[in-house]
């Protein structure tokens, strides 16, 4: 089915919005233009969906989650001086609810993930683990990376020279590094060098630790840095040196898991901004073109342009620069998700402007109150989470989840 998009102001670039309308055809965009030429010349058969009052923004990109970990609580005695004691600390402390959430089925707990992400407007995201069954299927609520290659970490990475030498051509290589604030993770970087594991390939996640040679280092290999700031911040009381950061050519925003991050990803991009101070501008590129970029996806993934995947997402429009609406936004207010094309997300609002073809198949879901329709099989999904955790214990990213009891029925039409 084609789709032509009307009347929304379109996001070029973080501080660039146009008014546009945009033809999608097989998942790609095939057509961008302003609005009155557009009306004078749609391709006939298109289903119109009328998005005056929103801005049209790239579908953001997760660079770094722990899917299966979605449904789990923030876990911690913080502070610690490295990730390995609070990896060693939290099994301790609380082995209780470690055993009980991973008693969730984990092709649930994935669906969880993917669900968390596509709620907070993430429309491709990269797990850092193994990439099960789940994650593999067309019908997944979000695209997940599947050309990469990864270890945990030094110290639980097993044997990394060959996790590296095992990454396809062209393809990132993705690690924890120097997640902590002790000489023990600050000399990370230095023996992966001297295990020849840093090149323009090489993506760390973290890189708390790093000190200005370390950073230097990194420069001169050209290696790609992931930050998880709400996490750091969590475990070690730190956020990530802005200042020795900057010249690292690829610098993302990751959104880590709900065991250490703040929340979700746009919760992750706030905090960056108002914590970090990570300009609006830098945090809208972390989250869009620098991760494409990274992660080496090459369908103009994190962008809106034409012959590009149609991966979207339709906020109120307030107007404002994309950059500025972008680091105020929470969950609540991504009304639209697309993925190639396909609605995968709809408000209540949004789905009295989408054809019926598009709402076939959506299902209802309250989280903290605000209803989203989701291209996933929430009731199943949730029914099987409260088996293990109980009725209404679900929580994503803190926020309570349930199946509306009067939501319409307007997507089976």
């Amino acid at each position: 089915m084609s789709i032509c998009i009307h009347e929304a102001r379109c996001a070029l670039g973080p501080e660039e919005a146009v008014h546009a309308s945009i033809e999608i055809a097989a998942g790609h965009i095939s057509r961008i233009a302003h609005t009155s030429a557009a009306n004078r010349t749609t391709t006939s058969g298109c289903a119109r969906i009328d998005l005056g009052g929103f801005l049209l923004m790239p579908g953001l990109i997760n660079a770094h989650d722990h899917l299966q970990f979605s449904l789990f609580p923030r876990l911690a005695n913080p502070p610690y001086p490295n990730y390995i004691h609070w990896g060693k600390d939290i099994h301790a402390a609380f082995p209780e609810v470690i055993a009980m959430h991973k008693t969730v089925p984990k092709y649930v707990r994935l669906w969880w993930g993917g669900i968390r992400n596509l709620l907070s407007g993430v429309t491709t995201v990269c797990h850092h683990d193994p990439l099960w069954p789940e994650l593999r299927q067309t019908n997944f609520p979000v695209q997940v990376l599947q050309q990469y290659s990864w270890a945990h970490s030094l110290a639980l990475g097993g044997n990394l020279r060959a996790a590296h030498a095992a990454t396809p051509r062209g393809c990132p290589f993705i690690l924890h590094a120097c997640e902590g604030i002790d000489d023990t993770v600050r000399q990370d970087v230095w023996q992966l060098d001297r295990l020849g594991l840093l090149d323009a390939d090489t993506v760390l996640v973290h890189a708390l630790a790093l000190d200005p040679e370390g950073a230097a280092l990194l420069r001169r290999h050209k290696a790609s840095v992931i930050l998880c700031p709400s996490s750091n911040q969590f475990l070690f009381g730190k956020t990530p040196r802005m200042s020795l950061l900057s010249g690292i050519e690829n610098l993302a925003i990751g959104n880590d898991s709900p065991l250490t991050a703040i929340g979700n990803l746009l919760d992750e991009v706030r905090f960056a901004v108002q914590i970090c101070a990570i300009s609006p501008r830098a945090a809208y590129r972390m989250v869009t073109t620098v991760p494409a970029a990274i992660l080496r996806l090459n369908n103009a993934e994190g962008s809106i342009t034409e012959s590009g995947a149609a991966n979207l997402i339709a906020v109120r429009d307030t107007g404002n620069s994309p950059a500025h609406i972008l680091q105020r936004l929470s969950a609540s207010d991504v009304e639209l998700a697309m993925i190639a094309g396909r609605v995968q997300l709809a408000s209540n609002t949004m789905l009295g402007r989408l054809p019926a073809s598009a709402k076939k198949g959506l299902e209802p879901l309250s989280i903290n109150g605000t209803i989203r329709w989701l291209r996933a099989p929430v009731t199943k999904l949730l029914e099987q989470a409260e088996q293990v955790v109980g009725p209404g214990n679900v929580r994503l990213s803190g926020a309570p989840v349930s199946i509306p009891q009067k939501a319409t029925a307007a997507y089976g039409c």
